[in-house]
C-alpha cells in the first residue's frame, strides 16, 4: 500500500506492468476478424458504461475497451467491482449478433461468454475454471471454490450487447476483497502475464461467438450448450435460488434448458426453471 503523501506512478508496482496496448492490436486485429479496435484506458468507472455509450453512436461491433483499473465497476445487482490497479482484466466488447440471431437468444451470451474464457484460461494460463450458473467464473485455492472473475452483459440499443468481464489476476490474499474471492495468481497460474491471458480470452471468444452466430442463436447447434453444461460447477449439486421477490427455492441442479435457464429439481420431484436470481451452492448431505 501508498502512503496517501507518496506520488504513484504507473511503474509503482514492477510485479504489474501496463497492458501492451500496440501490441494487442497487432496481435487481435486482422481483416474480417471479430475486433475492430482496441482501446486501454487508465482508468475509468466502468468499461460497460463507457462501451454503452460509444455504442449509441454507432461505434462499429468487436470493439474493446480495456481499463487498467475501474473505479466503479459494477457486477450483477448492481454489486460493486474493485481491485488494485492492474491487478486484473477489466475490459467490455461491444457484440452486434444482427438480424440472423433472434433476440431471444441473446441470453446466452454471458454463458457463451464464460465458456470463452474459460477455455482460453485453459490455454493461457493452465488452470482450470469452472462456471457458476449464470455468470461467475470460479478456481480452485487451497481445495475450496473461489470467485475470480464475473460476466455482466448488457443490452446498448439497437441490436447491440456489451459483455463486461471483471477478472482477478495477480491479487494477493491480502487484497481480496472478500474471503471467498480468488485469483489465477492463488490459483497457482503457470502464467500471469496479461497481454498474453487477454490474447487468449479475446481469441476464444471470438471462436465461440462466430460458431453461435454462424448456427443463428441456437445454443445446441452451436454447441454452447453442451460446453457451458460441462463446465457448470452449478449442475449436480444441491442449491439455494434466491429469487426476485425475496423468494427461495432449494434443490438440485439439473441442467441447463435452452434459454439458457438454471433448471432445479426439489423435493417433490418438480423441475423448475430459474431464469434470474443468486445461486448458492449448498454441500450435500452426509
Amino acid at each position: 500500500m501508498n502512503d496517501s503523501d507518496t506520488p504513484v506512478s504507473r511503474w509503482s508496482d514492477l510485479d504489474r506492468p501496463p497492458l501492451n496496448a500496440s501490441a494487442l492490436r497487432r496481435g487481435l486485429i486482422r481483416p474480417g476478424g471479430l475486433w475492430t479496435s482496441l482501446d486501454v484506458v487508465p482508468a475509468t468507472g466502468s468499461t460497460n458504461t463507457d462501451l454503452a455509450g460509444r455504442a449509441a453512436a454507432g461505434l462499429a461491433e468487436g470493439a474493446v475497451l480495456v481499463a487498467e483499473e475501474q473505479t466503479a465497476g459494477r457486477g450483477r445487482l448492481d454489486r460493486r467491482w474493485t481491485a488494485p490497479a492492474r491487478s486484473g482484466l477489466f475490459f467490455s466488447v461491444l457484440l452486434r449478433p444482427g438480424p440472423d440471431v433472434p433476440v431471444r437468444h441473446h441470453g446466452w451470451l454471458p454463458l457463451l461468454t464464460g465458456v470463452a474464457v474459460a477455455t482460453g484460461l485453459a490455454r493461457a494460463a493452465g488452470v482450470d475454471t469452472s462456471l457458476k450458473w449464470p455468470n461467475d467464473l470460479l478456481v480452485t485455492v487451497g481445495g475450496e471454490e473461489r470467485k475470480a472473475g464475473g460476466i455482466l452483459a448488457e443490452r446498448a440499443g439497437d441490436g447491440a450487447v456489451v459483455v463486461g468481464i471483471g477478472l482477478n489476476v495477480s491479487l494477493r490474499a491480502s487484497e481480496l476483497p472478500v474471503p471467498t474471492a480468488g485469483s489465477l495468481a492463488l490459483a497457482n497460474a503457470v502464467s500471469l502475464d496479461r497481454d498474453t491471458l487477454l490474447r487468449g480470452v479475446l481469441r476464444s471468444l471470438e471462436r465461440w461467438y462466430g460458431e453461435w452466430r454462424t448456427a443463428g442463436g441456437d445454443p445446441a447447434l452451436s454447441r454452447v450448450q453442451e460446453a457451458y453444461a460441462a463446465g457448470c460447477a452449478t449442475l449436480g449439486r444441491p442449491v439455494r435460488a434466491e429469487l426476485p421477490g425475496d423468494r427461495e427455492l432449494a434443490g438440485e441442479a439439473v441442467a441447463i434448458d435452452s434459454e439458457g435457464r438454471l433448471v432445479v429439481r426439489t423435493g417433490d420431484g418438480e423441475r423448475h426453471a430459474v431464469g434470474a436470481g443468486d445461486i448458492v451452492h449448498l454441500r450435500a448431505a452426509g
